[in-house]
């Protein structure tokens, strides 16, 4: 029934996972070359936010990522059951909100390894949970955007 907190309990069990498997294989900085010049595996800490703003800001994660996860909740349950796609979102954006929250309360920082080179720029360094943010938010982009579309077709 609610499928979707299934899927963001998978995704906070695949980020856990992986950050388990880095901080128990790999030291801090150290780099795995999986595509020369592309993608690598590197041990990164980071203690604020993406591209490492916010640093060691804690008490502000906590509090924003707690009112962020109650959002999704509350849209889950309002929303989740109409479109498929909007829970598969939501359910995305739940699991990394809630796979960072545990790195940031129990390590006070977050767990970073994905490493990738594109058309030169030296990506900032993230992981499962950050994905699925990322994706998560881009399908509630294109959810709102072809809701918009179908809302103004039937207004014609």
């Amino acid at each position: 029934m609610f499928w979707y907190y299934i899927l963001a309990l998978v995704v906070t069990i695949i980020d856990q996972a992986s950050k388990w498997i880095i901080i128990k294989t790999m030291d801090i900085g150290e780099q795995i070359t999986l595509i020369e010049g592309f993608f690598y595996l590197t041990s990164h800490r980071n203690s604020g936010a993406a591209w490492g703003i916010l640093q060691g800001q804690m008490m502000f994660f906590y509090i924003v990522t707690l009112i962020v996860i109650a959002g999704i909740i509350f849209y889950m349950q309002k929303y989740g059951k109409d479109s498929r796609l909007l829970a598969v979102s939501l359910g995305l954006i739940l699991g990394g909100a809630i796979g960072n929250f545990i790195d940031r309360l129990f390590r006070k920082e977050v767990v970073d390894f994905f490493d990738f080179i594109i058309f030169g720029y030296d990506f900032p360094i993230f992981n499962v949970a950050d994905s699925a943010l990322v994706v998560g938010v881009i399908l509630v982009l294109i959810v709102t955007f072809l809701d918009e579309r179908k809302k103004g077709k039937s207004t014609k």
